[in-house]
């Protein structure tokens, strides 16, 4: 995918005559839904229906987005949506498995640059990176007085085993999967210059790789776990003002720069992204790292019981972090699964661990600030249950 603002969708005629058909029936189709829609909501989510719905779309080359209202288009020749999914929900070497999904849904489109990958200093260090105005964030924009710092964490030298080589000391295979390394962009195809990647959302006044470890994409996953607040009697606590019921969801405090966050960390080289989201809510949440064998056997069956139950992805796409450069950047997927009931992870005692400094249930409102575009998922997440926000 181009990342130029001004690039144009090329299509062909028989694709055109294709999406034209497709948007018939279905703009036909969705008069008999709202007619049928009572009968149709538990046909909508059985997650059978939706596969035969992304196979069709696909066939006719149709970028889609699929969630519990039905199918909605997801086509659009811009590139610039800091709060977007890939240009189509495709399947990638660390996706969620599909069993974890009975909707997925897009990002509301955007043409604001990202803003936290250009913070004046970069986090944990002094370095301050080049001033770079929303006027020449974009590539496109030609400017010849750009003056980058260089910065790489003095980790990196140490070669860690989740940290990449120095450019030049070896030569990975971007926008692929490079062995047990997806080097992919949800946001698509990405430049390579002078062997080194560019951020597809545009300068950061930064080169390098900062804190983080890949070149390029730096796959994250982040599992947003969620339950409703309830009082003495186990009833659902309504907001005296939206009233609407009050959902709540498990937050940490982040170590490294004190900000309230959902769990989460990065994908391991060739590790699936529903392993990944239960063993950072585990490890961050449920301190399962420390706790007994016994403690441990009970963390993994109600963790197993809530992450075997139907989630939906919330997003999937770049992450506009402080952390990220001109040549790195943070890339993620995030997942929310639903105690309903309150009989899984919710009895379970919150306990901080790893990166973790604090960790306890927090009321879900619009009034949250958390860390990088964590508020916006709370947002989706609340939207999709019919809660407060």
């Amino acid at each position: 995918m181009e990342t130029s603002a001004t690039a144009r969708c090329n299509r062909s005629p028989l694709m055109t005559s294709r999406r034209r058909a497709v948007y018939f029936l279905v703009t036909v189709s969705a008069q008999h839904v709202l007619v049928l829609r009572k009968r149709m909501v538990y046909f909508l989510l059985r997650p059978n229906w939706i596969r035969q719905i992304r196979v069709a779309l696909t066939l006719f080359g149709l970028p889609y987005a699929v969630c519990s209202a039905g199918v909605g288009s997801a086509i659009s020749c811009s590139s610039s949506h800091p709060f977007r999914t890939s240009h189509a929900i495709r399947t990638i070497s660390s996706s969620c498995c599909y069993r974890y999904m009975t909707s997925v849904c897009t990002m509301p489109p955007s043409t604001v640059p990202h803003k936290n990958s250009r913070c004046l200093e970069y986090p944990g260090s002094k370095i301050k990176r080049f001033p770079v105005p929303d006027a020449n964030v974009d590539w496109s924009q030609n400017w010849p007085q750009y003056k980058p710092v260089s910065h790489s964490d003095p980790v990196l030298a140490k070669k860690p085993a989740w940290a990449d080589p120095d450019i030049g000391s070896f030569s990975p295979n971007f926008n692929t999967v490079d062995g047990a390394v997806d080097r992919t962009s949800f946001e698509g195809k990405y430049k390579v210059e002078k062997e080194k990647p560019l951020n597809p959302r545009g300068r950061t006044g930064l080169t390098g790789r900062g804190l983080l470890g890949r070149w390029g994409p730096n796959h994250a996953a982040d599992p947003i776990v969620s339950r409703w607040k309830v009082d003495a009697k186990g009833a659902k606590i309504h907001h005296p003002v939206s009233k609407r019921p009050v959902l709540q969801f498990v937050s940490i405090k982040r170590k490294d720069c004190g900000e309230w966050a959902i769990p989460g960390g990065m994908v391991d080289a060739g590790e699936q992204v529903s392993l990944t989201l239960q063993r950072e809510f585990s490890e961050e949440a449920l301190n399962s790292l420390s706790v007994s064998p016994s403690e441990k056997a009970e963390i993994h069956k109600r963790i197993n019981k809530l992450f075997k139950s139907p989630g939906f992805q919330v997003y999937k796409g770049y992450v506009d972090d402080p952390r990220n450069t001109d040549n790195a950047w943070m890339e993620t997927v995030a997942v929310n699964f639903h105690d309903e009931s309150g009989d899984s992870v919710s009895e379970l005692p919150l306990q901080a661990g790893d990166d973790a400094g604090q960790v306890q249930w927090v009321d879900v409102d619009s009034s949250l600030a958390l860390y990088a575009n964590h508020s916006h998922f709370l947002e989706l997440v609340a939207k999709e249950r019919k809660a407060h926000w």
